[in-house]
């Protein structure tokens, strides 16, 4: 088994800029997977992985054997080289090399009636982790995200996401393409904003729905505004006119979920 000791080394420093530069990932067309939880919830949504490196003094080699199928090639690393590789405080000893996926709106499989959550522009990569939780836990159809600003592999998304970003459907578009998708499959969308807003307990989100948030600085676009079946308004009753965008979105994810008797 191959056996890697020296952070200086060629393929680590590779695996370093996986996981600092957004390009890297893109140009290779893999990124990093940090946690035993992590990388078994990426095999159970299809990711395909290259690479696993373990640190033996957490994870024995028999334990690595449930990740290597074929083709998938196992390297013994030391404290050093994980510790230099690794996001988190707490170790487990595994980091998974990982194959990108299509994020493409035309991969989307969404059922005859679905529930969408579209997130425009999310720049924090803590408020798209816990966009994707929010979305596992009600068990919606998709999570898009428009125009978007930060690249969904990024570590920090892996890590808030706690594997979410892999137990979800998600496509990415621009705020146009979204649009047009949404009209072709005829999937009403509603957009929390504060202007010409009604409250949005009182809309109906039984049928093909679509909930769009925006960020707290800036808020929604003008087309996601200007075309919206609806634009809706959680009432805010304290001193301040907006929260943080992944609340809003658990609120008005679990009120359509609610309409749906939890089942839909």
């Amino acid at each position: 088994m191959k056996q890697i000791t020296s952070v200086q080394n060629p393929f680590i420093k590779s695996l370093l800029l996986l996981q600092e530069k957004s390009k890297a990932r893109k140009q290779s067309g893999t990124f990093l997977i940090e946690g035993k939880r992590e990388i078994e919830l990426a095999l159970r949504g299809n990711y395909e992985l290259e690479t696993v490196l373990f640190l033996r003094e957490f994870i024995s080699e028999k334990q690595i054997g449930q990740f290597l199928a074929d083709g998938i090639q196992p390297i013994e690393i030391n404290k050093e080289v994980y510790q230099k590789l690794a996001y988190r405080d707490t170790t487990e000893g595994i980091i998974a090399i990982a194959k990108v996926k299509s994020l493409s709106l035309s991969d989307l499989k969404l059922p005859e009636n679905p529930l969408i959550l579209i997130a425009e522009s999310p720049e924090k990569p803590g408020n798209i982790g816990a966009i994707l939780r929010t979305a596992d836990a009600a068990g919606i159809d998709a999570v898009i995200i428009a125009d978007p600003k930060s690249d969904l592999y990024n570590p920090n998304v892996v890590r808030s996401s706690v594997g979410c970003l892999f137990t979800n459907q998600i496509a990415t578009g621009s705020t146009a393409e979204t649009i047009a998708f949404l009209k072709e499959k005829n999937i009403r969308f509603y957009s929390a904003t504060l202007q010409n807003s009604t409250s949005y307990h009182t809309q109906d989100y039984t049928l093909p729905t679509a909930l769009v948030v925006g960020t707290e600085a800036t808020g929604l676009s003008k087309p996601w505004r200007d075309e919206a079946t609806q634009n809706i308004i959680i009432p805010m009753h304290g001193q301040i006119d907006s929260m943080n965008v992944s609340v809003a979105a658990a609120i008005l994810i679990f009120e359509a979920k609610r309409q749906r008797g939890f089942s839909m």
